[in-house]
Parts: structure tokens; C-alpha cells; sequence
């Protein structure tokens, strides 16, 4: 089959932002103008882990060149042609949802909070356990693991189990 190529678009980079992962690690996202690619509305990209930051020379402020990554994954994959040098990148050394000292294993790219108790491993830790390849538990995504870490109501998976109807029917948008 033909593929066409990637569209690509150049805006501004307003801010490098960072994801705590189920596994406590910490991935980079950026942050941009909002650009539309083929008909979609882009406002964030991936930046995949720190080298990828560092071999591209972004920084906030900067404008960048944006593709689809085979069409559906927006990311940065480069600066803009009228940039004339490469910013500077400071990574995290704490941990953006809980506070925690972030670690580096030796050999790996990706920083780790490495605190079980992080609510952003906490929250990732249920929506796979809730997810089609872990237990597959119809009705219980995203949106309502929030509802239910929100109202304190589980914080493991196997709190899930003791949930009673009570439980369910205090939550706004259940009966």
C-alpha cells in the first residue's frame, strides 16, 4: 500500500512538561501552540526521554517542526529551519505528582520515581489493571478511576473488589 508522507507543520514550543508513568517513570511531553495537522488540532507532543531532547536542541520558546508519526502520534522532529541555535534542557530531579526524588538507573535513559506511593503510578497502575489486557473490566476506565482515587475510595487494585453499591451510588454520575 502507498503511504503518504508525514505532514509536518512548524510552531512554537511553549513548555517541556513531564509524565509519571505506572511504572514511576518519567517521560517529557511538549507543550505547544496549538497547529493543526491534517485536519487534527495539535497542542501536545511527545518528546520521547531526554537524549531525544537533547539530540533535537529544543527548549521552551523555541519554534519546532511537528509531524504525525504515521499519521495519528503527533512529535517534534526537529527545530524550525529559522532557528539559528539549539536551547538549553535542565531535566527534572524531582518528581511532578508527588515530590519525590527522582532516580537514574545506571544505563537507562528514563528517570524513575521510584515512591510506590506516587497518586500518578497509583492512578496508571489501575487503569491497566482495568484495562482489555490486563483484567478487562468493562465501565471502568480513565474518568472513573479518577472518580474513585478522588472520593479516596480505592488506592490498589484489589480495593476494587470491596467497592459496594454504597460505594458506587456516592459517586456523581452513578445510581
Amino acid at each position: 500500500a502507498y503511504k503518504f508522507k508525514a505532514r509536518r507543520e512548524v510552531t512554537t514550543l511553549h513548555a517541556i512538561k513531564h509524565s509519571v508513568g505506572r511504572t514511576g517513570a518519567v517521560t517529557p511531553y511538549a507543550e505547544l501552540e496549538a497547529v493543526n495537522i491534517g485536519g487534527a488540532t495539535i497542542r501536545n507532543a511527545t518528546l520521547h526521554n531526554e537524549d531525544e531532547i537533547q539530540r533535537l536542541g529544543v527548549a521552551p520558546g523555541l519554534r519546532v517542526v511537528l509531524e504525525r508519526a504515521g499519521d495519528v502520534i503527533p512529535k517534534v522532529i526537529s527545530l524550525a529551519p529559522d532557528e539559528d541555535r539549539p536551547g538549553e534542557y535542565s531535566p527534572p530531579t524531582i518528581c511532578p505528582s508527588c515530590g519525590s526524588e527522582l532516580v537514574q538507573p545506571e544505563g537507562e535513559v528514563i528517570r524513575r520515581c521510584v515512591n510506590i506511593s506516587c497518586p500518578a503510578q497509583k492512578r496508571g497502575r489501575l487503569i491497566h489493571f482495568a484495562s482489555r489486557n490486563a483484567m478487562d473490566i468493562d465501565g471502568l476506565g480513565e474518568k472513573t478511576v479518577d472518580l474513585l482515587l478522588e472520593h479516596d475510595l480505592v488506592n490498589d487494585p484489589g480495593d476494587l473488589y470491596t467497592l459496594t453499591d454504597e460505594h458506587w451510588g456516592a459517586l456523581p454520575g452513578f445510581k
